[in-house]
């Protein structure tokens, strides 16, 4: 008998550039991709976002300025980072084998921000991702337009050639590849939460594409901070926000 049994998830981060994490394992697999691209050790604050997978902390926002945020370019310091407008505090625990990331920002009352767990993951291309059927979806790219979920994302199949982001309104997702599965949940009391997803299948970028594909927990349901058709999170009076992001790991074997 098929059976699905939770497996102790491991986080591993640098905190020298971005805070990134730079490893999501448990003992049967990693769950992160990667690429080279030596351009990542010499950013500075406010560079065009150099992609080298991983999950980046992209805040105050994906899209716009500064590009993937102003925190991934920035040395942090043990419990989070410091820029202009805000202050970034993460603790990273283990509960009952899940990761489980704790947030806190503060900033100016009224502060519009975005953040995305920016995961990027290594998947094959019979990997699926779940949520409950009919769940709102905005699809970003290349136009947009709003549908219900599966809305054809769910599967993720071979490169053709295409490059796809959307935006599910709902702040969980499994992702199921073979006998493996992690589940992605962010929760924030007060905020609007999602799950962006970045279905990259050799689309992108225009001459030398790569196969990469982004499932991220999000605050906001944009991309863009400056985007007033859309929520984001908006710093409430108390000058703080605190969300968290947890990870859990199953595989399915016979019992």
């Amino acid at each position: 008998m098929q059976v699905t049994r939770a497996v102790p998830l491991y986080a591993e981060v640098d905190h020298a550039l971005g805070g990134r994490w730079i490893s999501l394992r448990t003992a049967h697999r990693e769950w992160l991709w990667h690429r080279a691209d030596p351009a990542r050790f010499d950013v500075t604050p406010g560079a065009p976002f150099v992609d080298v997978g991983g999950l980046e902390e992209c805040v105050p926002t994906v899209r716009g300025t500064p590009d993937h945020g102003d925190a991934w370019s920035r040395p942090w310091h043990e419990t989070g980072v410091d820029c202009p407008d805000f202050s970034l505090r993460r603790s990273i625990g283990s509960q009952d084998g899940a990761v489980v990331a704790d947030y806190e920002l503060t900033a100016e009352p009224g502060y519009r921000f975005v953040w995305a767990a920016h995961a990027l993951l290594d998947l094959s291309p019979s990997a699926r991702l779940v949520a409950p059927a009919g769940t709102p979806v905005l699809i970003t790219d290349p136009t947009p337009v709003p549908r219900d979920w599966p809305a054809g994302l769910a599967e993720l199949g071979p490169d053709d050639g295409t490059a796809v982001g959307a935006v599910v309104e709902r702040g969980q997702i499994r992702v199921v590849d073979g006998e493996h599965q992690l589940d992605l949940y962010v929760e924030c009391a007060g905020q609007p939460v999602s799950i962006a997803l970045w279905r990259n299948l050799r689309g992108w970028p225009e001459g030398d594409p790569y196969r990469s594909v982004g499932v991220e927990p999000m605050l906001g349901r944009t991309f863009d901070r400056d985007d007033r058709t859309r929520p984001v999170a908006i710093v409430p009076a108390s000058g703080t926000v605190r969300w968290r992001l947890t990870l859990t790991a199953h595989v399915e074997g016979t019992a």
